[in-house]
């Protein structure tokens, strides 16, 4: 049985906000004291049902651009609103309303999240054979609406996922010696997550999927307003190297946070205008 159920208003379904902040709370302690940063991973967060009728609306990539660099290869992103699928968008519509919010908030104690209309980043994600994600930390802020990355939610959409095709999410230890969980994106499971400069995670092995398949989820990520006023630190998504392993470091993005990082506030706002 999925853990939040949708009720049906005569076409339209949605979530009940009571249901959610009880389901949320049962989930806090897990939530919070789990390793190597809070996070939890639920088996049919929703209807599997209902995400396979996600799965039947899924977009045709086969003409979209990818994302080829060597940090993250053959992963392609669609927004809700470039998806011509009804049960698709009432759900993206509902992962952003209230009463998701509700259980999220009440789950990882984070006040004042704000879901995002842009779906920055967000959306629906298919990564095809041979493809990979590096470790990385996420952008920490949303550039258009100046807010503060939270928390991320990844719910996977892959029936008969083998343990032989790779793709598992992988979450590192915070200053990336180790990995400390590995998990399989299994049709209806979720992975919620707190984000934060050292939060790293990624699938970096490349998919050895058959032909034909590849690894599907949803994204959707979560915001609070900034409690510093003025610019945000200019920061980007950092990809981070693996011990022992051939990943490859963007340099480019090491620049870019070191002036981040040491370039004073009052002169990196009046850089940015």
């Amino acid at each position: 049985m999925a853990l939040l159920e949708f009720i049906d208003l005569g076409g339209y379904r949605c979530l009940s906000v009571e249901q959610c902040r009880e389901a949320g709370r049962k989930l806090a302690e897990a939530y919070r004291l789990n390793d190597p940063f809070p996070h939890i991973i639920i088996d049919e967060l929703f209807d599997p049902e209902l995400l396979r009728r996600v799965v039947d609306e899924f977009p045709d990539n086969a003409q979209r651009p990818c994302f080829l660099r060597d940090q993250e290869r053959l992963k392609f992103q669609i927004r809700p609103d470039e998806c011509s699928g009804a049960v698709t968008r009432a759900l993206f519509a509902e992962l952003n309303a209230t009463a998701f919010l509700a259980f999220l908030s009440e789950m990882t104690g984070i006040e004042g999240l704000i879901a995002d209309p842009y779906f920055a980043g967000a959306g629906l994600h298919e990564t095809k054979k041979g493809g990979h994600l590096s470790i990385h930390a996420d952008f920490p802020c949303h550039e258009a609406m100046r807010l503060d990355r939270r928390l991320n939610l990844l719910i996977y959409l892959n029936d008969d996922w083998e343990e032989g095709f790779g793709g598992a999410l992988e979450l590192w230890d915070r200053k990336m010696q180790c990995r400390r969980k590995s998990i399989s994106p299994s049709m209806a499971r979720a992975v919620i997550f707190s984000t934060e400069r050292d939060t790293f995670h990624g699938h970096p092995e490349p998919l050895a999927c058959p032909e034909g398949r590849s690894r599907r989820s949803i994204a959707t990520y979560y915001y609070t307003a900034p409690v510093v006023s003025g610019a945000p630190i200019g920061r980007t998504t950092d990809f981070r190297p693996r011990p022992g392993s051939a990943d490859k470091r963007d340099w480019r993005v090491m620049l870019h946070h070191l002036k981040a990082d040491w370039v004073p506030p009052v002169l990196q706002r009046w850089l940015n205008g």
